[in-house]
């Protein structure tokens, strides 16, 4: 059984520059099939956006697509983890701020993302992640 982030975390996680515009970076998450990316600049963590980040606020907010920048959509990263860390810290991470996805920084930079989804997957039986799951989220 996986005891450390690494072992259940998304590695080489797609970061993308904050002037980027929804659609281009839309249609980056649907060519990779994935449902968020890390908004950095170079090695800088700037925030997260998520599929549905793109459409509760890039599309419903009205305006051209083409032209909104996904740094304006981002939401700011409240917590992040180490590839050593242990799951039990990332679950207790989740719950304590109410998110699904932290990044996973290692010397600083971003080397993955751990969602309650790989938490789930590795361990149905971490407590809190039921309540988690319905908690009201930033990101």
């Amino acid at each position: 059984m996986a005891t450390k982030v690494r072992d259940i975390m998304t590695g080489s996680p797609t970061s993308v520059s904050p002037e980027l515009d929804i659609v281009t970076v839309a249609r980056a998450m649907r060519d990779e099939d994935i449902g968020a990316v890390l908004v950095a600049e170079g090695d800088d963590l700037l925030g997260l956006v998520t599929d549905r980040d793109l459409v509760i606020r890039g599309l419903a907010a009205g305006g051209d697509p083409a032209q909104a920048r996904i740094g304006g959509l981002a939401s700011s990263v409240t917590a992040t983890i180490g590839p050593d860390d242990s799951l039990d810290k990332a679950a207790q991470l989740m719950r304590e701020r109410s998110v699904r996805r932290l990044p996973v920084l290692e010397d600083g930079r971003p080397i993955g993302i751990v969602s309650i989804g790989d938490l789930a997957g590795e361990r149905d039986a971490v407590a809190g992640l039921a309540e988690l799951s319905a908690a009201r989220t930033t990101f």
